[in-house]
């Protein structure tokens, strides 16, 4: 390993983003050396990864003080220090020795962590979207005046960074706007009265991407394309209006940028997330990634279409909370994930999930999201109040999927 390889924190190295991340990883060893792997109670795996990878530090955030996992760590992964629950992941997050933060923890166990690395001024590669969605503007704050650099690494958004000149700010760079781009998900032809007779698996079963759960489900209803409409408003600093999104089936075109003299510039790839994690881990370098080259022969066609209202009105849900401001998208982010939950473990049909986050918007009050802790406690609140209402639909009986 090269003396001046850049020094690597990966939170969520044993998801999807984290496999990614550590494929890429292991093919440019004298590029980057990991310094910390975290898991939330996945032990087992993490110790397989640290025992490959040899981090000094790994954290399993989720679980309390264990003498005998740590003593097994210290033993089996060449020493690697075991860390215990959530404070560890922000002080993996901050160490000095950290040059970098992979920040790919699924939902909002992410964000005290992804802030503290944006505080402690690194280098963020954003895989987290609950940082942006639940505190937006504390984060952005954050990174500009401890001078931290963001760089986004959902295929979109890195997508999006890669069409801008330097990754400029669009209202300096003539922008008219950002077009994201959506697979539309695993029923985006289904008729409209069979959703409500989606299962799990089903949901689960993405046409293009290899993905978790749950946000394999958000995919499904374009919640997650939804929350990524609110990040690029941070990200980029656009309104609403100039954020469109467009059903891409094919998922290709990660996302497009058109300008005011009606040009649009596009970024093109196979849909492999080892693609926007290089550019990322070595910008602004080119490195291998690993992901085969795209034949826009084979491919042939590349469609694209309006999504459907009715079919994903989660979508709508998401740009009601980005314009109304404030802790709004902490209690649409909060809400999902509770219904999302609840859809997996069977409590819950797939056609209520918008249900249960749209009543949620209605009932708890937004407040100003101008402090980290009233961003949490309207997460809180939000989470208590879809879970009554995920159990009293259970009691009128439409929750339940069919079997």
């Amino acid at each position: 390993m090269a003396s001046g390889a850049k020094s690597l924190t990966l939170l969520g190295a044993t998801g999807s983003i984290g496999a990614s991340t550590l494929d890429v990883v292991a093919r440019h060893p004298d590029r980057f050396r990991l310094f910390a792997l975290s898991a939330h109670r996945s032990a087992e795996p993490l110790l397989a990864l640290a025992s490959r990878h040899r981090p000094r530090y790994a954290v399993l955030s989720g679980l309390a003080e264990d003498g005998g996992l740590r003593r097994r760590f210290a033993a089996e992964a060449g020493g690697t220090e075991l860390l215990f629950g959530a404070r560890a992941l922000e002080q993996a997050a901050s160490d000095p020795e950290c040059d970098s933060v992979v920040a790919a923890i699924v939902g909002a166990t992410g964000l005290a962590p992804t802030i503290a690395a944006a505080r402690a001024g690194k280098q963020v590669l954003l895989a987290n979207k609950e940082a942006l969605v639940m505190a937006g503007s504390l984060f952005m704050r954050a990174v500009a005046e401890a001078g931290a650099r963001l760089l986004p690494i959902d295929s979109e958004h890195n997508a999006v960074f890669q069409c801008l000149p330097g990754g400029a700010n669009p209202g300096s760079a003539g922008v008219r706007r950002i077009v994201l781009t959506a697979s539309g998900g695993p029923f985006r032809a289904t008729p409209l009265e069979r959703l409500h007779e989606v299962t799990p698996e089903q949901a689960c079963a993405h046409p293009n991407w290899v993905m978790g759960r749950k946000i394999s489900v958000d995919s499904a209803t374009m919640m997650n394309k939804g929350l990524e409409v609110i990040e690029a408003r941070w990200l980029f600093d656009v309104p609403p209006e100039r954020i469109e999104v467009l059903i891409h089936p094919q998922s290709i075109v990660h996302s497009l940028v058109e300008y005011l003299d009606g040009s649009m510039i596009a970024q093109l790839s196979n849909p492999d997330m080892r693609v926007p994690i290089a550019h990322a881990l070595a910008y602004p370098e080119r490195i291998g990634s690993g992901a085969a080259a795209l034949d826009l022969a084979v491919v042939a066609g590349l469609s694209f279409e309006q999504p459907d209202a009715r079919r994903f009105p989660c979508l709508g849900l998401a740009y009601q909370v980005l314009r109304e401001g404030g802790t709004a998208p902490a209690i649409l982010n909060a809400a999902n994930e509770t219904a999302v939950e609840a859809f997996l473990a069977g409590r819950l049909r797939y056609t209520s999930i918008h249900e249960v986050v749209g009543e949620t918007l209605q009932h708890v009050c937004a407040g100003k999201a101008d402090a980290l802790e009233a961003v949490l406690e309207a997460d809180g609140g939000a989470r208590r109040s879809a879970a009554e209402h995920v159990v009293r639909l259970q009691g009128e009986g439409r929750v339940r999927r069919l079997q």
